[in-house]
């Protein structure tokens, strides 16, 4: 089985790695992170095995891409936080500033099940913890979320 044409990939999932980047990044640096993140999949997709899970793989690589750009922003890399905080700016993401108010792990959990539409394994896998957790923080995150709508955040 040979690998199907990287601008397919690019077509297929670039909705998707452009959600996660605006998830994790304020909106002036989203365009650079979706380009580094594609940039960085062309150079390693030859090498990809033909049964990988691509929108996982795109995922985390958007993930490191846009903890880079905000390392490169930041004098001192030990201060920044594994997953950003929201800008409450997004024009397009309604769920920006609610999302903002989520502890780190249930904002990334429901940023990477909802936004990216990740599988709970490869959630838990981004996440560095076991399945029922990255269930757990996307159930929290999202029961958080409902709150939030009822409080009128969003």
């Amino acid at each position: 089985m040979t690998l199907r044409p990287f601008e397919e990939v690019v077509n297929e999932h670039g909705p998707m790695v452009t959600r996660v980047c605006r998830a994790l990044l304020p909106a002036s640096e989203v365009d650079d992170a979706w380009s580094e993140t594609f940039l960085a999949a062309l150079r390693a997709y030859p090498r990809l095995r033909p049964n990988s899970n691509v929108a996982g793989w795109l995922a985390t690589i958007a993930h490191r891409k846009a903890i880079d750009i905000l390392r490169d922003r930041r004098p001192a890399a030990s201060e920044v936080p594994d997953l950003p905080v929201v800008d409450p700016d997004l024009a397009d993401l309604a769920l920006g500033p609610a999302l903002a108010e989520l502890p780190e792990k249930q904002r990334a959990a429901v940023v990477y099940r909802y936004l990216a539409d990740l599988s709970y394994r490869d959630v838990a896998a981004l996440l560095s913890c076991t399945e029922a957790a990255a269930r757990r923080s996307a159930a929290d995150g999202v029961a958080k979320l409902r709150r939030l709508h009822k409080e009128g955040v969003f």
